[in-house]
């Protein structure tokens, strides 16, 4: 109990620091914010997107990250192709946070219920994604597919990585080369939702694709700074 105790205070603390920071901090631009990423920081910007991503993406955004004059030169180029993505995918919602970017569809968009077939007419989606992916060469790709909470725990993480399968099968028949995409399913382990309510449930039914820098791009970041 103690020692939960103390985990609750400290977290409480760095929250309360990144936030202080954040709020100091307004007119900065997400790369400058990401330039400056720290243990506090990174935990608000992690509460931040947790409200609207799962854990692995936030994880993969996070985890990703180098900070410093480099995370800056990344996070700039990161804030041009989040752009560019909003842009010509109205259809999707687009996170930019530190030095990731996250693309978040809802299943219904992407598939009929209870199916991993590609719908004909998301495929436009997937393949608008791709030619932005492809024009941005330096980064690493992973697609996270979620379910609601209804069925069987093994159904929905099995359809959930079909579903994510599918979305990089079909990127990588656009050109994007298929080691740089990776894929995860979590069925409904990671709700951003209420799973009680229709909305919420609507809401956790998604594909998460989370766009990082690679270790080439990292490189390019350090020898720039």
């Amino acid at each position: 109990m103690i020692i939960s105790k103390f985990k609750t205070a400290t977290l409480s603390i760095a929250l309360a620091i990144g936030a202080m920071s954040f709020q100091a901090c307004d007119s900065l631009t997400k790369t400058q914010k990401g330039a400056g990423i720290g243990a506090a920081t990174g935990g608000v910007i992690g509460a931040i997107i947790g409200k609207k991503a799962g854990n692995t993406a936030v994880g993969a955004v996070l985890g990703g990250a180098i900070g410093g004059t480099a995370g800056g030169f990344i996070g700039k180029r990161m804030d041009k192709q989040a752009a560019e993505i909003e842009q010509t995918l109205p259809n999707a919602e687009v996170i930019r946070e530190g030095e990731g970017i996250i693309v978040k569809f809802d299943s219904g968009i992407l598939f009929d219920f209870d199916s991993s077939n590609l719908k004909e007419a998301s495929k436009d989606n997937i393949k608008k994604l791709a030619a932005s992916l492809n024009q941005y060469p330096g980064t690493d790709i992973k697609v996270i597919g979620h379910t609601d909470s209804r069925g069987a725990e093994t159904y929905n993480m099995s359809l959930s990585e079909r579903r994510a399968a599918a979305v990089k099968a079909y990127a990588v028949s656009q050109g994007v080369p298929s080691a740089r995409l990776s894929t995860v399913g979590k069925g409904f382990s990671e709700p951003i939702g209420d799973n009680a309510t229709e909305a919420g449930r609507a809401t956790n039914r998604r594909v998460e694709i989370v766009i990082v820098a690679n270790d080439d791009l990292k490189k390019e970041a350090k020898a720039q700074s």
